[in-house]
């Protein structure tokens, strides 16, 4: 997804001035796909030089309002049904997982809690987010509730391999072959310095 798309998408709705789409990324995309005021009017200035908005209205102090244009809608079905997903394979936090064995053993289950404790505070924010909508209709609240149940279950899922990982690591004495290997690491380390 780019930032494009989700102009684009927010646009499809009906004409916006940069302001009112910045309220809708931090109301409803935020937990997708956040975005700054000085991302999305460049976006936004970019896509009206592509011809894929255009500027239909100027207000006091420079506002602006956008509207998509045909090749805009065009634009924003071809990647709807025709590009396919990026699949990010690579995650920052894993591989942190996979070395946690270089740092002591409580170093490690911090870092396991820490992240249960982030996925619990992120489920919360889209849960109030959830409670905030319940009343609303209409095709962005429709198809947000399925984003926003996608990340109630993906916060659920981290939490609960975060406690699980924990629980893997409590049940698992150190063993003096892995406090050898942090030592022989150490070692080679400071030798080289």
């Amino acid at each position: 997804m780019s930032l494009k798309h989700a102009a684009l998408g927010l646009l499809s709705r009906g004409p916006a001035s940069g302001y009112d789409l910045l309220q809708t990324f931090h109301g409803s995309l935020a937990s997708v796909w956040p975005a700054t005021q000085s991302q999305l009017y460049g976006e936004l200035g970019k896509l009206a030089e592509a011809k894929l908005v255009e500027v239909v209205s100027e207000g006091a102090r420079g506002r602006k309002e956008y509207a998509l244009t045909p090749a805009g809608l065009a634009e924003l079905r071809h990647w709807l049904t025709e590009v396919e997903p990026t699949t990010v394979r690579r995650s920052d936090m894993l591989l942190r997982v996979f070395f946690l064995n270089v740092v002591e053993p409580e170093d490690a289950q911090e870092f396991l809690r820490r992240r249960s404790e982030q996925s619990v505070t992120y489920h919360n924010e889209l849960l109030s987010i959830q409670e905030r909508i319940s009343g609303e209709a209409g095709p962005l609240t429709e198809y947000g509730r399925l984003t926003l149940e996608w990340g109630l279950r993906y916060t659920t899922m981290q939490r609960e391999w975060a406690d699980w990982a924990l629980d893997q690591l409590a049940a698992k004495p150190q063993t003096e072959t892995e406090t050898e290997t942090q030592a022989e690491t150490e070692t080679q380390v400071a030798t080289r310095a």
